[in-house]
């Protein structure tokens, strides 16, 4: 198991849109991928699960994930949070 902690850099937040480039992102891999909110659990590959988050800016998220491509997938998830051009 692989785990990161990320920080929400977008201005507005994990919305819709950053979403569906995070799920996409997740689909690429095999692995299983949480992303944590304190105790609120999303899974990586389901916008529905991720905008239940609310991550607002600043938000700090964790980024869970388990198998074979589990330092791939997270390492992709942290280029994609990093990337704060709206």
């Amino acid at each position: 198991m692989k785990e990161e902690k990320v920080i929400v850099k977008w201005r507005a937040g994990l919305h819709a849109r950053r979403a569906v480039d995070l799920v996409n992102v997740a689909n690429k891999f095999s692995a299983h991928i949480t992303i944590k909110k304190g105790e609120i659990e999303a899974d990586a590959k389901s916008i529905i699960n991720l905008m239940t988050l609310e991550a607002s800016y600043k938000t700090s998220l964790m980024i869970i994930a388990s198998g074979a491509d589990e330092n791939e997938a997270v390492f992709a998830i942290i280029e994609l949070f990093n990337n704060v051009e709206e």
